[in-house]
């Protein structure tokens, strides 16, 4: 004996796909190659997570030291150890932090780790806090520099 109930269950599911296959084939005609087009403003194009003048300001500050790792989307830059050649008992590692896509100071964070040579190995020495502050002060003003140059050309 055939089963009755099957039969409409089995139709409507084939009814359903075919539905859902006309559907998609109707969308799909909907999609043209003529897109409608808007013009965003230049400040609101950005291909990277963070300001851009900040990022550029502070890869060119730090522009003297090897480079560890440079994520522009999460607003990271860390150098490796540099030492001046004129004070080579003497080095340091920055890590810059860009927090928003906003050019603003409470946007920059640099931290420092200086070491000194003791003995055959390398021995933590404070960093004064002018020195990182200086830093942050030099990138801010790049900053400024190329958005200001942009802005006017």
């Amino acid at each position: 004996m055939r089963n009755c109930a099957a039969v409409p269950n089995a139709t409507f599911a084939i009814s359903r796909a075919a539905l859902a296959v006309a559907a998609i084939a109707a969308l799909a005609a909907c999609g043209g190659r003529d897109r409608p087009t808007t013009d965003l403003q230049s400040a609101q194009i950005n291909a990277i997570g963070v300001n851009a003048y900040l990022w550029r300001a502070a890869l060119e500050t730090v522009s003297f030291a090897p480079l560890l790792q440079a994520d522009s989307a999460g607003g990271v830059i860390v150098t490796d150890w540099y030492a001046n050649p004129s004070n080579p008992n003497e080095r340091v590692k920055m890590t810059i932090a860009i927090l928003d896509q906003d050019l603003r100071a409470d946007a920059l964070r640099v931290a420092a780790v200086r070491q000194i040579a003791q003995g055959n190995g390398w021995v933590d020495a404070p960093v004064q806090a002018a020195t990182v502050q200086k830093l942050e002060d030099i990138i801010l003003t790049k900053a400024r520099d190329l958005r200001r140059k942009a802005v006017q050309g």
